[in-house]
């Protein structure tokens, strides 16, 4: 379906795509895999039509393929779900799904229509949200499975997918999974992008490595195994996926958190977080985990309920408020919420703690340079702007941030999304060390082997209420999901 020959793409300083080559075959699920800046999404923009190849070839379906922008590609039967959304927010779900080709009757948007076409596809792949809904009121979860099913409403030759399954639960990706195996029967050919291997290992028959730029090996699945892959990726083995966790004891009560109720879910919610702590949030899609961290940081506003800071009561009724207390949120959409993206990374270091009128920018370079080498952060300098930082670094700028800010208490929201194994090992360490110096941290994550790897305990929410708690010794994925799945159950039947 798609042949690409010595793709070359240069950006200021940096070779994005040395000499790429791929070919991708129709009726087949072809993995691409490589740690963050590796060029995997250059690559996916290039063969978008939305990056121009400084040098090489591509041909698609049989035919030199030279695209001069993405409505070429679009036009070209190639669709694409990518990493960083692409929806507009004050527009409805259903106008998002079909904004390049609203149903009309007589010239005029058939509204009825619209939204029996968008209720058929966001029920193919499990959304329960109304069609009306605008977009901004949404989860990025469920942002992720519009962009999903935006891509499979049209009627495509090539699918390209990159990290689709980054904030969905085990439920949503099962689904997926499902709708792609059936487009890859109807001859679809599918490219799909992801850093959990386990996925491309289940769903891939053939996976291409990317390192530095460069294609380094293409095989077929049978027999390939995931430290095949991680030592193609990285150059070298890694000896386990989550580092060792050294047996500690909590200290005193740093957050306790009474009676909260947040806007659009059942709760309350009791819980307590001590120093020295990491307690995970494991739940499905929409199970109020986000909503219930944002309104403890004041992002969004609580209904009722009580905030306790070592044993005293406290309000919190803005960010700035929570800031003031020592409380961080790193959020799940760091791009949008957490860094400036046009800015340098001393700036953005800085941005939770200025203080005085004036900006001293010594200062704010050496101590944001303390910071990097702590948390080994890989730029060219502290001048860097964050937007051209790969994933995990671009982490690593909101943890110096909070940490900046002087904060003891983390609340950390999908702290490894869409980010490579390499890169994962080392936020999943800082957050241990972060522990181990006292903090308190409260995890969010839809990736329930990542709560196993690195939480003292887990509560477990469903349908906006915390349906159970479990220790580290009893830790087991069974009982884990069906605590998450409790709360949608109604005679022994999922819903």
């Amino acid at each position: 379906m798609m042949t690409v020959t010595g793709l070359v793409k240069r950006f200021p300083g940096v070779v994005a795509l040395d000499g790429v080559d791929l070919d991708i075959r129709a009726g087949e699920i072809h993995a691409l895999v490589g740690e963050n800046g590796a060029g995997k999404s250059t690559l996916v923009k290039a063969l978008a039509g939305i990056h121009a190849p400084d040098a090489g070839t591509m041909t698609f379906d049989g035919v030199p393929y030279t695209p001069a922008g993405a409505a070429d590609g679009l036009a070209a039967g190639i669709s694409v779900v990518h990493q960083e959304l692409a929806l507009l927010p004050y527009l409805t779900v259903a106008e998002n799904l079909f904004l390049r080709g609203l149903p009309r009757t007589a010239g005029v948007v058939d509204r009825k229509r619209l939204r029996a076409d968008a209720a058929r596809l966001l029920a193919e792949v499990g959304l329960d949200v109304a069609p009306d809904t605008p977009v901004e009121r949404l989860g990025i979860a469920q942002m992720q499975l519009v962009e999903i099913a935006k891509a499979i409403s049209t009627d495509c030759k090539l699918l390209i997918m990159d990290e689709p399954t980054a904030t969905l639960t085990s439920r949503e990706a099962g689904r997926l999974f499902g709708i792609l195996r059936g487009l890859r029967e109807r001859g679809v050919a599918i490219v799909y992008i992801s850093h959990h291997l386990q996925e491309v290992l289940e769903l891939a028959d053939r996976v291409t490595v990317l390192r530095n730029g460069r294609s380094i090996e293409t095989r077929e699945m049978a027999g390939v195994t995931a430290p095949d892959l991680v030592r193609l990726m990285v150059g070298r083995d890694l000896a386990q996926e989550y580092p060792v966790k050294p047996p500690t004891e909590p200290g005193e009560v740093a957050i306790a958190v009474r009676g909260l109720k947040v806007a659009g879910f059942e709760g309350p919610l009791s819980f307590s977080v001590r120093r020295g702590e990491v307690v995970g949030l494991a739940g499905l899609v929409g199970s109020g985990r986000t909503e219930a961290m944002r309104a403890i940081f004041g992002a969004d506003p609580a209904l009722s309920g009580n905030i306790e800071l070592y044993g005293e009561k406290v309000r919190i009724r803005h960010p700035k408020d929570a800031v003031r207390h020592g409380i961080s949120l790193l959020t799940e959409d760091r791009k949008s919420q957490g860094l400036v993206l046009d800015l340098p990374i001393s700036a953005n270091v800085t941005l939770a703690k200025l203080r005085g009128l004036l900006l001293r920018f010594g200062q704010e370079r050496s101590l944001s340079e303390d910071l990097g080498r702590r948390l080994h952060l890989r730029s060219a300098g502290v001048g860097q702007h964050v937007r051209t930082l790969s994933g995990g670094n671009q982490q690593k700028v909101v943890l110096a941030k909070w940490l900046n800010a002087g904060s003891d208490i983390l609340i950390v929201d999908e702290p490894t999304r869409g980010i490579d194994v390499g890169a994962k090992y080392e936020i999943h360490e800082l957050l241990l060390g972060l522990a181990a110096q006292g903090k308190a941290l409260i995890v969010v994550s839809s990736d329930l082997p990542e709560l196993m790897g690195v939480c003292d305990r887990i509560l477990v929410f469903s349908r906006g209420k915390i349906a159970g708690e479990v220790a580290r010794p009893d830790f087991d994925a069974e009982h884990i999901l069906t605590l998450a799945y409790s709360g949608y159950l109604k005679n022994g039947e999922t819903q």
